[in-house]
C-alpha cells in the first residue's frame, strides 16, 4: 500500500505541474507549493469540486475488516476532496434504505456493496435513474455489471476459494470445514464452492449466526469433537479465527485454522504458529479505490476495468509473508 500511494503521490504532483507550467509568476509558484504542503499534509491536493460519495456495506457492528475498507475510503477522500458519507447494516432490507437516503440526499457518487443482490437491485436502480454513478465494491462482481454499476473493485470468491483449495492440497490436508459466519450472502457460499472445486479432500459447510460469537465457537467446537478426522477450519471472516481457534483448544482437535482476510491479530496468529495462513483481499484498497475511481469518472469520465471487475485479490499470506506485513496490520491498513 506505501508503494501505491507512493506512485499515486507523484502521479498527482506531475499532474499539478503540468497544469501550472504556464504561470511564471511568484503567484503560481506559490499556489503550486500550497499544494504540495496540502497532498503532504493529508490535505486535499486537488481543486476540484467538493463532491459528496455515500458508501454503504452490509457489515455488522464492530466488524474490523470494514473498519479497514472505510479507512482506505477515507484516506482517498481526503486527497480528493470528496465530503465521504459511510453507512452500514446487516440487514439486507436495511442497507437497501440507506442507499435509497443517500440517492434522496442527492449524492454526487455511490459505493455499495451486494452482498444480497436481489435486495439491493432496485436501489440500484433508483440511484441509476437519478443519474448518479455506483462502484460496486467486495461483494456482487456477478451482478455488478448487470446493476449499471460502472465497475465492481474486490477479489473474485470464486478464484480466492479455489486459492485456497489448492493451499490445503500443497498442505496435504483431507477434511476440510469451511464455516459460513452470514446466510444468504452471496460471496461466502461462492469461497467455500471455490474451495471444494479444487480441493483434493471432503469439505463439509457450517452454517453459524455470526452476529453471536458463544454461539459460533460452541458450532465449531461441537463439529470437531464429533468428527476428529477434520484436519482444517476455514473461516470466512479475521473475525471469526480466533474464535475458531478457542473451539479448536476447546474440543481438543488437532485441525489447522485458516482463514480469509488479514488484520493485526491474524498477522500475530500467522507469526506465532496459531493459524496456518489467510487470504488476503486487501480491504483498504478496496475502500481507496472506490473513492478514487468515483472521483476519476467525476472528473475526467475514467472507468476502469473494461466491463469486467478490478481485482485485489487473492493473495495467500503465510507466516514469512505475516511477518513483513506486520507493521500495516498494526496501523490498520491491512
Amino acid at each position: 500500500m506505501a508503494r501505491f500511494r507512493t506512485w499515486t503521490g507523484i502521479a498527482l504532483a506531475g499532474a499539478l505541474s503540468v497544469s501550472l507550467a504556464g504561470c511564471s509568476s511568484t503567484g503560481g509558484k506559490r499556489a503550486e507549493d500550497a499544494r504540495k504542503a496540502a497532498a503532504a499534509q493529508g490535505r486535499a491536493a486537488v481543486d476540484t469540486p467538493r463532491w459528496t460519495f455515500a458508501m454503504i456495506t452490509h457489515s455488522g457492528d464492530g466488524d474490523t475488516f470494514w473498519d479497514i475498507v472505510q479507512s482506505g475510503a477515507e484516506q482517498a477522500a481526503v486527497k480528493d476532496n470528496i465530503k465521504f458519507l459511510y453507512s452500514h447494516d446487516d440487514e439486507a432490507q436495511q442497507q437497501a434504505q440507506l442507499v435509497d437516503a443517500a440517492v434522496d440526499k442527492k449524492v454526487d457518487g455511490i459505493i455499495v456493496t451486494l452482498a444480497k443482490p436481489d435486495a439491493m437491485k432496485a436501489a440500484v436502480a433508483r440511484a441509476e435513474k437519478a443519474g448518479i454513478p455506483v462502484i460496486t465494491v467486495n461483494s456482487g462482481s456477478e451482478e455488478s455489471k448487470a446493476f449499471g454499476a460502472l465497475t465492481h473493485i474486490g477479489q473474485d470468491e470464486t478464484v480466492a476459494g479455489e486459492a485456497v483449495g489448492d493451499e490445503l492440497n500443497e498442505r496435504g490436508r483431507k477434511k476440510a470445514l469451511c464455516v459460513l459466519h452470514e446466510q444468504g450472502n452471496v460471496g461466502h457460499e461462492q469461497r467455500c464452492d471455490g474451495v471444494a472445486e479444487t480441493f483434493h479432500g471432503t469439505l463439509r459447510k457450517l452454517y453459524v449466526n455470526g452476529t453471536n460469537m458463544p454461539d459460533v465457537q460452541s458450532a465449531i467446537e461441537a463439529k470437531l469433537q464429533a468428527d476428529t478426522s477434520i484436519d482444517s477450519v476455514v473461516t470466512l471472516g479475521a473475525p471469526y479465527a480466533d474464535t475458531a481457534v478457542k473451539a479448536k483448544a476447546d474440543a481438543s482437535s488437532k485441525a489447522e485454522i485458516d482463514t480469509f482476510d488479514l488484520n493485526a491479530k491474524v498477522a500475530d496468529g500467522l507469526k506465532d504458529g496459531t493459524l496456518g495462513f489467510a487470504v488476503d483481499q486487501q480491504p483498504y484498497l478496496q475502500g481507496y479505490q472506490a473513492v478514487d475511481l468515483l472521483w476519476l469518472y467525476k472528473y475526467n469520465a475514467d472507468v476502469l476495468g473494461g466491463g469486467k471487475p478490478v481485482l485485489t485479490g487473492p493473495q495467500i499470506i503465510t507466516k514469512d509473508q505475516a511477518s513483513v506485513l506486520a507493521e500495516y496490520a498494526d496501523r490498520g491498513t491491512r
